[in-house]
């Protein structure tokens, strides 16, 4: 799985925001707000990752029960696939 492109992930004022470039911004109009585990995860899938390796690397970087951090990506990957930001 991989961030479509068109869309970048910037840090403004201590707030992580995502929002579309290019010929992206037809398709999306808004901007996306992140919490740190939120752009944790995006960097994450901006190179392309499984979910098993999303999981794999936020148990390294986060103390998080492997159930909850499941149940936390597999939340964030159905937002971005109803959004249509992975592909």
């Amino acid at each position: 799985m991989k961030i479509k492109d068109g869309f970048i992930l910037r840090e403004v004022a201590g707030s992580f925001i995502v929002v579309a470039v290019g010929s992206a911004v037809k398709d999306f109009n808004g901007i996306i707000n992140l919490n740190e585990t939120g752009a944790f995860l995006w960097k994450i899938l901006e190179s392309g990752a499984t979910k098993e390796e999303m999981i794999d690397k936020m148990l390294a970087e986060y103390d998080v029960d492997e159930e909850i951090a499941r149940k936390d990506i597999d939340a964030f990957i159905s937002k971005l696939q109803e959004a249509k930001l992975v592909r």
